[in-house]
């Protein structure tokens, strides 16, 4: 009885390992689309409205997808804490902490550090041309996580399962 307690144990808990994989690959072709979203929001906003860079980061994080709204609601904060910081600092620094807690990998990171490159350098026109820039590299990161989350998520799913009787075999 004990025995089979133990690998049941074995077999939840290597399966609860492949989901939470699997459950990346998953998590980062939506975050991407919410990343867009969110562009597209902040390249209305600069364009249009021509609002200043802090407000629009600001309204951009209250209106977009709670999963990315710590980026720009902490790009926003520090830009108005008034310590002298650019805009390409207080990005890097709301990226900093956002990226840890996302399922984005390095070259979507890349992508958005050199977006902060440009935030508040430049006239509209410029940002606005950085601001498509950035949402059609990310496009083409968002076709590929489509295609790894297809392929990836199932096998994770199943390799942790087998994954976990292939233990429960060993050791009996």
């Amino acid at each position: 009885m004990l025995k089979l307690l133990g690998a049941a144990a074995v077999v939840f808990s290597c399966t609860l390992i492949g989901m939470t994989v699997a459950s990346g690959y998953s998590r980062r072709p939506m975050e991407i689309r919410a990343l867009l979203n969110a562009l597209q929001m902040l390249e209305t906003e600069v364009s249009y409205g021509a609002t200043p860079l802090p407000e629009a980061l600001a309204l951009v994080a209250e209106r977009c997808d709670p999963r990315i709204a710590l980026l720009f609601n902490r790009a926003s904060e520090e830009l108005l804490t008034l310590r002298g910081i650019t805009a390409r600092e207080s990005w890097e620094t709301a990226l900093k902490e956002f990226y840890p807690k996302s399922a984005l990998n390095r070259s979507d990171r890349t992508i958005l550090l050199e977006l902060g490159n440009s935030l508040g350098v430049s006239d509209r026109e410029d940002q606005l041309k950085h601001l498509a820039l950035t949402r059609e590299q990310l496009k083409l990161e968002q076709a590929k996580a489509e295609d790894d989350s297809q392929r990836n998520t199932k096998v994770y799913n199943y390799l942790g399962f087998l994954g976990g009787l292939t233990l429960v075999l060993i050791f009996i």
